[in-house]
């Protein structure tokens, strides 16, 4: 029996682009398998709800995929195509609006009928997808059928840490197929606003706000309200007339105080503006959406990594983003809430969000409490043209579905050339990489790009290194200068590649520790191990203070917050039990073992 606390999946999918007016469609919904992919063909899309669905015998928790225990089913085997569907109702005072269908992620393929009409196409399996549905509807019940359809054998798919075989193996764990995040309906006008993107510039006091608004061809016009507060002030409010879809303003923050320190978000003051948008028409609100911002930056001076023009080493944890019963799926917001809340009881001010674009949610906890976020996706694990393609846009939704987060400070396309396993030899993907860089700096000019994170490198924001060395005398004298940092390949990869070196970046270590500690019932491995509490914290001090003690080690991310399938290298258990005390760990991680 499910645990219907645990499984609730009811808050606002969206917190940074919120409406009032919204409907949850998670819950229980029909299910089926097809294996033979019939499907389609056989015209399941047209099953009926009133006359028993009959192609879809069995039942599953959205938005938890088949694999994971929270849905119900649990069934660890390779089922690449499958089908859901359910039934629901309009609210009543929705009449005369648009509603818009929105999907969270669907892995990976997926395909939308409302009452047996196509309503939506679309592929990329961890990003979020909508469409105006409201053409399709009739009046009382509506029924909702999507066909996902996975690939989960094929190693140019990104896919991240999903596994191409049955059972979890190595550092690859179970595979996610099909919706995986919210879904939900809203209501809105003819006019209503689409979009809106937040540009903080700290140096001059300014917010640049671009807006989108759907619903104005033809010469139509509006007036957009804007209202900007911090913490229930008003600071600006204006009010001006839109005569295009997309519109830009600059709004000077005046209210800033300590030569604009007061108000900026960091880890450690996480300030936020709350926004208020209103369309307006003819003295009507067609719409009215919240938001937020944040004013911060992120650069490079003087060969320093800054945080708000100000030199800061960021202690960050490598975060898988799985659960133990959801398996990407978190089964509750207050679950990921408290993985923020536990980071940062440990020390940390940031997290490597690995191989996963994470929920919008998580990003909302780390804008709201104060963490900082590299931003990365699911990569594929071998090269095609094929892999570009779906890579290339993939990643072109995932920056603009994130672009506001004023957590983000780092883009990492690519990891440990995965995807691109030749770059050292080849130049199509190293060129590729690059392609990868650029494309990320065209599109979001205000945060730092890793070109491929850890090793073979070429052009790159960060010099990142992986090094899982367990020994404290080792790593001390390999990261005495940068020099015997650039000569070492502790993966025996090279650092540099396709005729590219050092240019002045700073340094972090973005992946070490690792150190394997059995504290629960399951086995596993880790990179070096421990016998016992005492142990542990012995030999996390002895990896860690090499990091603080080096004079060109600029930051950290450890490996890893925790235990995931059967790795026991976790600095939490799987179900997020400390390993050792909450406060001996900080005392690590923030330096103090090492006299910072």
């Amino acid at each position: 029996m499910l645990d219907p606390i645990k499984t609730r999946r009811m808050e606002y999918p969206r917190p940074q682009f919120t409406r009032q007016q919204w409907l949850c469609l998670n819950g229980e919904w029909a299910f089926n398998f097809d294996d033979a992919n019939v499907g389609e063909s056989q015209g399941w899309y047209r099953d009926s709800l009133s006359l028993g669905g009959s192609s879809f015998d069995r039942t599953i928790q959205v938005p938890f995929t088949f694999q994971s225990k929270f849905s119900g089913i649990e069934d660890p085997g390779f089922h690449d195509v499958v089908w859901y569907q359910r039934s629901f109702e309009i609210p009543a005072n929705w009449k005369g609006k648009e509603t818009i269908l929105h999907f969270g992620a669907v892995d990976y393929c997926a395909k939308v009928w409302v009452n047996g009409q196509l309503a939506a196409v679309h592929e990329g399996g961890h990003t979020p997808f909508s469409a105006a549905i409201g053409s399709l509807l009739q009046e009382g019940v509506n029924t909702l059928v999507v066909r996902a359809e996975d690939f989960s054998r094929d190693l140019t798919l990104p896919r991240g840490k999903q596994y191409w075989l049955e059972k979890s193996a190595s550092i690859f764990y179970t595979r996610t197929t099909g919706i995986w995040q919210s879904v939900w309906l809203e209501p809105v006008s003819a006019v209503y606003l689409k979009k809106v993107t937040f540009t903080p510039d700290i140096d001059r006091n300014e917010i640049r706000l671009r807006t989108f608004v759907e619903g104005l061809e033809g010469g139509k016009e509006c007036q957009l309200q804007v209202s900007i507060s911090f913490r229930g002030t008003v600071i600006s409010d204006d009010v001006y007339t839109v005569k295009h879809g997309e519109e830009s303003r600059v709004v000077g923050l005046k209210d800033f105080a300590e030569h604009g320190l007061g108000r900026l978000w960091s880890p450690e003051h996480p300030n936020l503006y709350d926004v208020t948008f209103k369309v307006i028409q003819k003295a009507q609100t067609l719409d009215e959406v919240s938001s937020y911002f944040g004013m911060r930056k992120v650069s490079v001076e003087d060969g320093k990594l800054c945080l708000n023009n100000r030199p800061y080493y960021q202690r960050l944890v490598l975060d898988q983003g799985y659960f133990p019963d959801g398996v990407l799926t978190a089964p509750s917001d207050e679950a990921m809430k408290q993985d923020v809340e536990l980071t940062k009881a440990m020390g940390f001010n940031g997290v490597r969000k690995h191989q996963k674009t994470e929920d919008p949610r998580f990003l909302y906890w780390c804008d709201q409490l104060g963490l900082l976020v590299w931003g990365e996706a699911a990569n594929a694990y071998e090269y095609s043209e094929e892999y570009v393609r779906r890579f290339t846009k993939e990643w072109m939704d995932i920056i603009e579905r994130d672009y506001n987060h004023p957590c983000i400070v780092t883009w990492v396309p690519l990891n440990e050339s995965w995807g691109i396993p030749n770059v050292q030899i080849d130049k199509r993907q190293q060129q590729h990489g690059l392609a990868m860089y650029h494309l990320t700096k065209s599109l979001d000019e205000t945060r730092l790009v890793v070109y491929n994170d850890g090793w073979e490198q070429m052009t790159t924001d960060l010099l990142t290194i992986h090094d899982y060395e367990s020994s404290q005398k080792v790593l001390e004298a390999r990261y005495a200068t940068m020099d015997t940092a650039l000569s070492a390949m502790p993966a025996n990869r090279r650092i540099f590649v396709g005729g590219a070196s050092y240019q002045g970046q700073p340094m972090l270590i973005s992946e070490f520790g690792g150190i394997a500690f059995k504290k629960s019932d399951w086995d596993g491995w880790g990179y070096s191990g421990a016998d016992n509490e005492e142990d542990f914290l012995r030999k996390l001090a002895a990896v860690v203070n090499p990091m603080f003690t080096s004079p060109v080690v600029q930051g950290f991310c450890y490996t890893q917050l925790t235990d995931v399938e059967q790795e026991i290298n976790g600095l939490l258990t799987y179900d997020r039990q400390p390993k050792a005390p909450l406060e001996e760990i900080r005392k690590i991680m923030t330096g103090q073992e090492a006299g910072r």
